[in-house]
């Protein structure tokens, strides 16, 4: 696993412990006896109790020397929880095991979910950044420490899927994984190598040795009221193709499938939070390479369902295979919803950085229901328009659209880019999230969108 992290629940604290942390406020006496009285420690390191706050107290153990960390939650809130489980982690780093005696009120999940993510490390070959062996979580809600390791769980999953390097990460491995993933998760999965129908994925693999696959993964609970289906981007590697991308563009390109890990990984884990809904996950894989069989500017293809479109560019190939998932979606599996995820538009991130996601609806309830999820899980996003005036830009005098601005002026792409994926909707309630900005960070892959998509799938 990614997390090599061990995870134990305890119902105390051990008095023992190497490392044991404790809330301020928290029943220290009953778990280590302090040389100094703790109010005068308090007062003389002036703590405040913010979120990720910690003081480290060394205090004699035998020969030795243990250590307790007091630490900080704010308010409370599941923001300031899951900051003071990563500072806790970064302490303890390198460390055989942590002991974290948890608040004794509210919802422990965040703060246990940010722990363990905080000990991701994925490396090829041996590990040079070890973190914290084994973290035992004492006190708390036991089902809360369990959920808050099933997210942490799912989006390492989807880091780890991420990071894989292309070299390795080919369309066929990554149906593979959602294979493997599915099938311990005991979903349905279903992988379309034929694609008879579907010209845009068809499109986007064809310059590439690695042939494309559209994976179908189901999970259907004994009872639902509801059928969501989830739609991703799997582009294993994006190029450009034949607009190719410079060399400083191509160097995070194994990542543009995040939305699909993302997919995946959601999918995998909604048997364990018992979600009350029917949900169907696309993941369209492809892998955007040039080559004399790549296709070309001024190319037009046949989307799934007939819809015909005029490729300007070949690096707007995202659009191309999640407009055949969004279109199969519609005409043959009759959802209530349907919500996709992707790296779409590098003007996503332009407007609205590395720490949001662009949210585009044409549905104001769904778009309220994954606006509350952003808020609970941390997964930001940023509401932005669908504007009708711009829908012209993507005519076409030869094809029923262009795939990009006939005009290529660029701008307005992340809302162009949304503008072209509603067309294949069949005006069901729909959510785009443009996922371009934070899925990536400085060390590597977030796994954006797995927590907002399994707070909002479940009870």
């Amino acid at each position: 696993m990614p997390i090599h992290t061990r995870l134990t629940v305890a119902p105390h604290a051990a008095s023992d412990a190497e490392f044991l942390a404790v809330p301020f406020g928290g029943d220290l006496d009953a778990a280590v006896e302090l040389p100094i009285p703790l109010p005068a420690l308090l007062a003389h390191y002036q703590v405040k109790g913010d979120a990720g706050e910690v003081l480290e107290i060394p205090v004699a153990q035998g020969d030795g020397v243990r250590r307790i960390l007091l630490y900080g939650v704010g308010d409370s809130s599941a923001k300031d929880l899951r900051k003071a489980g990563a500072a806790l982690t970064g302490r303890a780093k390198g460390r055989p095991s942590l002991t974290v005696l948890l608040p004794p009120e509210g919802d422990v999940a965040p703060l246990v979910e940010a722990a363990l993510l905080a000990a991701y490390t994925f490396t090829i070959g041996e590990i040079k950044t070890k973190s914290v062996a084994e973290i035992v979580f004492a006190g708390g809600d036991a089902g809360a420490v369990r959920r808050g390791e099933a997210t942490a769980r799912a989006t390492s999953v989807a880091r780890d899927l991420v990071n894989t390097p292309a070299s390795i990460k080919t369309p066929g491995w990554l149906a593979a994984q959602a294979v493997e993933i599915g099938a311990s998760a005991g979903l349905g999965v279903r992988v379309d190598t034929e694609l008879t129908g579907f010209g845009g994925i068809r499109a986007v693999g064809q310059g590439s040795v690695n042939p494309p696959c559209l994976v179908e993964m189901s999970y259907e609970p004994a009872s639902y009221d509801r059928h969501v289906v989830l739609v991703g981007k799997g582009i294993t590697f994006d190029s450009g193709g034949l607009s190719i991308k410079t060399s400083e563009g191509m160097k995070t390109m194994k990542t543009d499938m995040a939305g699909g890990a993302a997919i995946i990984a959601a999918m995998g884990a909604l048997p364990e939070f018992n979600a009350r809904v029917r949900v169907t996950g696309l993941i369209a894989c492809a892998e955007n390479a040039f080559s004399g069989s790549a296709q070309r500017p001024s190319d037009v293809i046949v989307q799934y369902g007939g819809r015909t479109v005029e490729i300007l560019n070949t690096d707007a190939e995202g659009r191309l295979v999640m407009a055949d998932a969004l279109a199969y979606a519609d005409a043959e599996l009759d959802p209530d919803a349907l919500v996709d995820i992707a790296t779409l538009t590098g003007a996503a991130k332009i407007a609205l950085g590395t720490g949001i996601a662009a949210l585009y609806a044409n549905d104001e309830a769904l778009a309220a229901q994954l606006l509350a999820a952003s808020e609970r899980t941390g997964d930001r996003l940023w509401r932005m328009p669908l504007i009708d005036d711009y829908v012209g830009d993507l005519d076409s005098d030869v094809a029923d659209l262009a795939n990009v601005d006939k005009r290529m002026t660029g701008a307005a792409g992340s809302v162009a880019a949304a503008l072209f994926l509603r067309e294949f909707t069949g005006k069901r309630p729909w959510a785009h999230l443009d996922i371009a900005g934070p899925a990536r960070a400085e060390k590597g892959a977030t796994g954006f969108g797995v927590r907002l998509l399994l707070d909002w799938l479940s009870p």
